[in-house]
């Protein structure tokens, strides 16, 4: 497996020196293998591209989470293998397990509805772990035979989530790895992470904000050479804690369960699309390209690389911002502006659709090291976690009704709490919007 991640990093760190016009090209050859494959040998495919075979892209059916698990004995290439089958084997499976001796098996948390489930081959699997070791050469850190990495991964270690899989297959004496729950308690986080020392610290953006404060406070003293938050929307006040907590630029990856690495930053902080193994297309809710600088309401993914369960036009809910041009630093991929999180984050209060930007606005400014809004039935409850001075919750509220007044949304009832820790979900994230169906749902698991 090592040897295979080492050959699968190598080809990629090729193709950052590839022109734009070579990687289009070889984008293409992709896609037209990955189609061909799908059609072949996938009884789904074959169905919904009927008379499609020599269409674009764009005119291709899209395929939803829904579709994808209802028909997912057909979507397989591997006619032996049955969603019932891969089910039991993840109501037991370690997550160095290995479905029937060939396959890698990652399960989606299900926050937005019904959970996804994913399968990878050996070769697949050195391709996801490949997309991710991209991140950190581009921010300057190389692991590998010569050069030992010490990693700590604070996320979840429930053996079907991708990132504990990850960590647990790249830990080796070459990349020695300290896996941590998001769900421990924060002194249980900091002590093994000031034991550990990492070089490397990857984790959900709001358990990196809070680890910030750690090292702020002097409890926390490791000092990583890199930074990497993923899962989470990595937002301007977590980045500027992380400068001011580490003295280096924290690095955002962007990526899913689906389709491992999507995109992330250059040196100069600019996010580059991995165009050589997964083609985004930014759409608004018709399935239109948005036009440059606007965020689309969701993406539509097609993994180049994946055969045993092949992902054409698959949706996703995140609300990506497409930016065109080029970057100095020389990459041929091209650009994505932002990343606001999930299209399930909008709220409709008093009849008006309220983006998450609007509680960004208001919040960016109340110094705490997290915060929370919690809508049920049109009332607004705000958590405010470990505030780093006084904090007057009617104050914080009129900031919030102000920006909701401006969006078009009117006498909304906002509650404000000050809470010593934000409450997680299962898997040990801390979303910035939720539901009090979702929030109880997940409490209760």
């Amino acid at each position: 497996m090592l040897l295979g991640v080492l050959r699968a990093r190598s080809r990629l760190r090729a193709h950052d020196r590839w022109s734009r016009a070579a990687l289009i090209a070889a984008q293409a050859r992709s896609l037209r293998a990955a189609r061909d494959y799908a059609t072949a040998r996938s009884p789904f495919y074959r169905e919904i591209h009927r008379g499609l075979e020599d269409a674009p892209l764009s005119e291709l059916p899209v395929v939803t989470k829904q579709q994808l698990m209802e028909r997912f004995d057909d979507v397989v290439t591997d006619r032996a293998v049955r969603l019932a089958d891969v089910e039991a084997h993840l109501a037991h499976a370690a997550a160095t397990d290995v479905f029937r001796g060939r396959y890698r098996v990652a399960a989606t948390g299900g926050t937005t509805g019904r959970r996804g489930v994913f399968l990878a081959n050996e070769s697949e699997w050195q391709s996801v772990l490949a997309s991710y070791s991209r991140a950190y050469d581009w921010a300057g850190l190389r692991a590998g035979l010569t050069n030992r990495l010490r990693m700590a991964v604070v996320s979840s270690r429930d053996p079907a989530h991708q990132s504990a899989i990850v960590g647990a297959t790249v830990a080796s004496r070459f990349v020695p790895t300290l896996r941590l729950d998001a769900t421990q308690p924060i002194g249980e986080i900091v002590r093994e992470l000031n034991t550990f020392r990492p070089d490397a610290l990857v984790g959900y953006a709001s358990l990196l904000g809070v680890l910030a404060e750690e090292r702020l406070e002097g409890r926390l003293t490791i000092l990583p050479k890199g930074i990497f938050g993923a899962s989470e929307v990595l937002t301007d006040d977590v980045r500027a804690r992380l400068r001011a907590a580490f003295g280096v630029e924290p690095t955002n990856v962007y990526a899913a369960t689906e389709t491992a690495g999507i995109a992330s930053e250059c040196r100069q902080g600019r996010l580059h699309a991995y165009e050589d193994l997964v083609i985004a297309e930014i759409v608004d809710q018709r399935n239109q390209p948005v036009g440059p600088g606007g965020y689309g309401a969701k993406l539509l993914v097609t993994v180049l690389l994946a055969r045993t369960q092949p992902l054409i036009r698959y949706e996703l809910s995140d609300r990506v911002q497409r930016l065109d041009g080029a970057c100095p630093d020389g990459l041929p991929f091209g650009l994505i502006g932002g990343i606001e999180g999930r299209e399930e984050e909008v709220l409709t209060l008093a009849g008006a659709r309220v983006h998450p930007n609007v509680f960004h606005s208001a919040l960016q400014a109340v110094r705490v090291s997290g915060w929370q809004v919690i809508e049920e039935k049109g009332t607004l409850r705000v958590l405010l976690a470990r505030p780093l001075g006084p904090i007057v919750a009617s104050d914080v509220a009129t900031r919030i009704t102000s920006q909701l007044e401006l969006a078009g949304a009117h006498g909304v009832p906002i509650e404000v709490a000050v809470v010593p820790e934000i409450p997680r979900t299962r898997l040990g994230k801390a979303p910035l919007i939720r539901r009090s169906s979702e929030h109880q749902g997940e409490q209760s698991r």
